[in-house]
């Protein structure tokens, strides 16, 4: 069951004059990409579908998952009564879909997929941490410090599956590298980008893949400091098999730092 729940977000501290309305965008965005939790959920359970005991965190992982959705949807027609989450999460579903009845994982085994959550998992925590030390908005930095808790502790569960599957399903560093790159590339599908377009633009309006991309970029990585990379490269060696700490994983957050603000600074332009 999820460790907490709406009665635990001071709902009547809202203060709308410290409401940030890019930010906004990016919360409706997000709370439709946390509800479609059951979604992954089918997938994972058919390529873990002979492990109960990784069944049974998959459901209590969908269940947060969820939670964090409705909460973001609360929050945003709280701050804009215009927003319609439902229909704003019928229309994601509908236009974005992925298989999920498939017997083996995308990412070419079950260690693959396990560092590909990893990834997906120091993603989401460092979005909503950036997020939380972005707003000076009571509920929102309640809601995105809560949630990120919950991503860090669903990347510790998916690193603890991983070992126990590397032990049992080994695979080479260089093939997590691999996934691992694969996994940030997609950073730049459809995702993000149609969910941006559900929530925040007028049903009128086409998408366009390359302007919500932008558009999307353009409000979350400005709001990435040095210590979001840093993190973002520790839990990314973890998950690879690679020291976490020392003059490699240094270089990396020095180019994962100088990547995060190209692409704001790119997408503003």
């Amino acid at each position: 069951m999820p460790r907490w729940t709406a009665d635990d977000i001071a709902w009547d501290a809202f203060d709308r004059t410290k409401l940030d309305r890019n930010l906004l965008k990016l919360v409706k965005a997000a709370s439709l990409t946390e509800y479609n939790a059951a979604q992954y959920t089918r997938y994972l359970h058919n390529i873990f579908q002979d492990d109960p005991e990784f069944a049974d965190i998959l459901a209590e992982w969908q269940l947060e998952e969820e939670q964090h959705g409705r909460m973001l949807g609360h929050y945003a027609h709280l701050a804009d009564p215009s927003f319609d989450f439902p229909a704003a999460f019928k229309k994601f579903t509908e236009g974005y879909q992925f298989p999920t009845e498939v017997a083996e994982s995308v990412r070419g085994s079950r260690v693959g997929e396990l560092v590909s959550r990893c990834i997906v998992e120091t993603g989401t925590s460092s979005f909503y941490s950036a997020l939380s030390e972005a707003t000076d908005e009571p509920v929102l930095k309640q809601l995105a410090h809560r949630i990120a808790s919950d991503e860090f502790r669903h990347y510790r569960t998916f690193f603890d599956g991983l070992d126990r599957y590397q032990a049992r399903e080994p695979i080479s560093v260089v093939n997590r590298i691999k996934v691992v790159v694969s996994r940030v590339r997609e950073t730049d599908d459809d995702e993000l980008a149609f969910a941006y377009h559900c929530a925040n633009e007028s049903p009128d309006t086409a998408y366009n893949r390359e302007r919500c991309t932008r558009e999307y970029a353009k409000l979350a990585y400005g709001h990435y400091r040095r210590h979001h990379a840093e993190q973002v490269v520790t839990m990314a060696f973890r998950a690879i098999g690679l020291k976490p700490r020392g003059w490699l994983s240094a270089q990396v957050t020095k180019w994962a730092w100088k990547k995060m603000r190209s692409q704001a600074e790119r997408a503003a332009a």
